[in-house]
């Protein structure tokens, strides 16, 4: 039997929260830190590789149909560079990748990366929180696994007249259907999660985002409501 396995590129906050998330899913799961990188004084011991790797190393221990690697530098074109140096070595591994901007997600697509994702600075935490949620997390698992019309998008407020002033944990989020609401950022830069625990007694203004997940028609209905242009 092939042994399946996860390679995560990159040792940072999504790495370690990737590395949570799929390591029940994989028979190995591999964090690997860029030469150079700090990595005192974390529990996970990562092992180095550098970019101009070769990668035949990894080619002995995987079997690259059944296998699957992480793009997760926080340099965009150091992540594209991986992407393609990774694509180059091995035609058959799926590729999902991490994207600051629209523009490193198109070039990440053109490097060869099966599956783009778009991070915010707040992404890592919205994925920690909403992990332990079983419905987010099967939404979650579909945007990464899948081919779907699924997706994680940024939407900001510029109607907040059609939530009454309520505050965020007086409002029944599970009316609007098609879409997961998971985050509040209000303008002043803080943000509160849906699914926390202690929500802010902190009303809804025009120029708040929230995070949502869903399908693409429906978010666009979503958006129509709250009036984001």
């Amino acid at each position: 039997m092939s042994k399946t396995s996860a390679l995560i590129f990159g040792f940072n906050k999504y790495a370690l929260e990737i590395q949570s998330n799929v390591k029940t899913k994989y028979d190995s799961v591999k964090i690997y830190a860029l030469a150079g990188q700090e990595v005192v004084g974390s529990e996970v011991e990562p092992e180095l590789f550098d970019l101009g790797d070769e990668w035949s190393s990894i080619e002995k221990c995987i079997q690259e149909e059944e296998s699957i690697a992480f793009c997760v530098l926080e340099d965009n074109a150091e992540n594209i560079f991986l992407t393609i140096s990774l694509r180059a070595h091995f035609k058959d591994l799926i590729i999902i990748a991490i994207a600051s901007n629209n523009e490193s997600a198109n070039k990440l697509k053109m490097a060869g990366a099966n599956k783009v994702i778009p991070l915010v600075e707040t992404t890592a935490d919205i994925i920690s929180n909403v992990l332990e949620r079983p419905i987010s997390n099967r939404v979650l698992q579909s945007i990464i696994y899948e081919e779907s019309l699924l997706k994680i998008e940024q939407v900001k407020i510029d109607n907040a007249a059609f939530f009454e002033d309520k505050h965020i944990s007086d409002i029944d989020w599970s009316r609007y259907q098609g879409i997961i609401i998971l985050s509040l950022m209000h303008q002043d830069m803080s943000h509160e999660f849906i699914y926390a625990a202690k929500l802010k007694k902190k009303p809804i203004s025009n120029g708040d985002i929230l995070v949502v997940a869903g399908f693409e028609t429906d978010i666009q209905e979503f958006k129509k409501l709250i009036g984001s242009k």
